[in-house]
């Protein structure tokens, strides 16, 4: 299931290897992610907090608040909402200020027996209130919309507990917090994510209500996009105007998602009011319409994400499908070769009729067979293409067939000039049959799913290789710097 408003999206019949939604606590997600990190290597220096900084020509100074420095050639802010590298960098945010503000937390609760809480959602005249636990003990999850807008800070166990008693008429003896959280229906977005050698992602580029669950996976493909990128620009495999694209790519995603979640938010501003039941209602009825549910369900599960990169085949910057390939090392699947944090050229026809020799110190060049049908969310069944270039973070960057129209330029542009060394005249040449002409194009962007944040995290790492310093990146959610 996705969502929109509350209102239930079917995705069981999506063309996808996990047509579903899966929600998971943030704490989890968080303790999977650091995991992830700490099994690549790559050094986090924790309780760290930027003062200042101060960027030039050739890097970015970074300093701490005990009063170290810290050298990158790029600085990237992942320092959430309130970020101050945003701040510090000058790049505006703009957007909408918050009317309705929430409370999110974890804590344990010291009610009588046989007088437990009102567990479930509950929808009254302030807004939506949740109560939840997973088992009989253990902590409870709590969602609750505060009177009034709350501060500009950190939330308090005293703000939770009259909160609760605004709206259930008692704090159930809430007490230990594990965590808690305020949010807001504040949506705004950085006018650039990009100001010479320093860059924004996550939430320090955009800050929207948390409805539909679109912020997870906006950020996330944030980093995978910029990831790669970033590593090919610090070894000086591509130049510096990559990273104009993270922007141009990006940017129109969380716009996006910013729309959409205003929309929701209108739905349900007031539960109880009979209009607002009314085009919820209508709403409702809508979207259990075959073409607008898979529209809308495709939208709010990242799916249909596409960029503009020209006429040609519909997969052209469109998220690659993880299909079952048949290889000569035997059975794979197309998200199996992104885990090595490289391009892949795909050649689904005749085996080696592609020659990406030029390139082959950057990208991994795989001959496959597909026998079944090729289908895209909200798009259908498409033409089965001959071959496809891949880039890093799961996105086609190039369709054709061996006659290989277009792919030089494709490659060059993503993945940097031709090794010298090379024959590029090799380029096209082969003993292939002959094939029609199929259109070709460049890139795409990103993959979403966790196996193209292994891959960031990969090629991050392959940047950072024995120069500290080359890009630093600053987290706020865990307290940690990248290096």
């Amino acid at each position: 299931m996705a969502g929109f408003s509350q209102i239930r999206l079917d995705i069981s019949d999506f063309p996808t290897r996990h047509p579903y939604g899966l929600a998971l606590w943030q704490n989890h997600i968080e303790r999977i992610l650091a995991g992830w990190v700490g099994d690549l290597a790559v050094p986090i220096y924790r309780g760290c907090e930027v003062a200042s900084f101060a960027q030039d020509l050739t890097g970015v100074d970074v300093k701490l608040t005990d009063g170290r420095f810290l050298r990158a050639e790029y600085l990237v802010g992942c320092d959430g909402g309130r970020s101050a590298v945003r701040k510090a960098a000058g790049i505006e945010f703009p957007g909408w200020d918050p009317t309705m503000s929430y409370l999110i937390a974890e804590a344990e609760m010291a009610f009588e027996p046989g007088s437990s809480p009102e567990w479930g959602i509950r929808h009254d005249a302030l807004g939506v209130h949740s109560l939840s636990r997973l088992n009989d003990e253990g902590p409870i999850r709590v969602m609750v919309t505060e009177e009034k807008i709350g501060p500009n800070s950190e939330a308090t166990l005293d703000d939770l507990s009259e909160a609760l008693i605004t709206v259930y008429g008692t704090d159930y003896g809430i007490h230990s917090p594990v965590w808690i959280s305020r949010s807001t229906d504040m949506a705004r977005q950085a006018a650039s994510y990009r100001d010479r050698r320093v860059l924004l992602a996550g939430d320090a580029a955009h800050v929207h209500h948390p409805i539909g669950g679109q912020g997870l996976n906006t950020g996330v493909q944030d980093a995978v996009n910029l990831g790669w990128k970033l590593a090919q620009v610090v070894h000086r495999t591509s130049p510096d105007s990559l990273l104009d694209t993270y922007h141009a790519e990006r940017h129109p995603i969380a716009a996006r998602v910013l729309r959409n979640t205003l929309a929701q938010i209108a739905l349900l501003r007031h539960p109880t009011d009979d209009r607002t039941k009314a085009l919820r209602d209508t709403m409702s009825e809508l979207l259990s319409m075959a073409e607008p549910r898979k529209r809308f369900a495709a939208m709010m599960s990242g799916l249909d994400i596409h960029y503009d990169l020209g006429e040609g085949h519909p997969l052209l910057g469109r998220r690659m499908p993880d299909l079952d390939l048949v290889t000569a090392h035997g059975p794979l699947r197309v998200f199996t070769l992104l885990h090595d944090a490289r391009p892949v050229l795909l050649n689904l026809g005749e085996p080696d009729c592609i020659d990406v020799a030029p390139w082959a110190d950057r990208v991994s060049s795989v001959d496959a067979k597909y026998v079944g049908g090729w289908d895209l969310p909200v798009i259908g069944a498409i033409a089965a293409p001959v071959a496809v270039l891949i880039r890093p973070d799961g996105y086609v960057a190039w369709v054709g067939d061996h006659a290989q129209l277009g792919l030089p330029d494709a490659l060059t542009s993503w993945f940097g000039p031709p090794n010298a060394t090379s024959r590029l005249a090799r380029l096209g040449q082969g003993n292939c049959p002959p094939q029609p002409s199929a259109a070709a194009g460049t890139v795409a962007d990103n993959e979403g799913a966790s196996d193209c944040f292994g891959a960031f995290t990969q090629v991050s790492q392959t940047a950072a290789g024995g120069v500290v310093g080359e890009a630093l990146s600053v987290v706020d959610d865990v307290d940690a710097q990248f290096v």
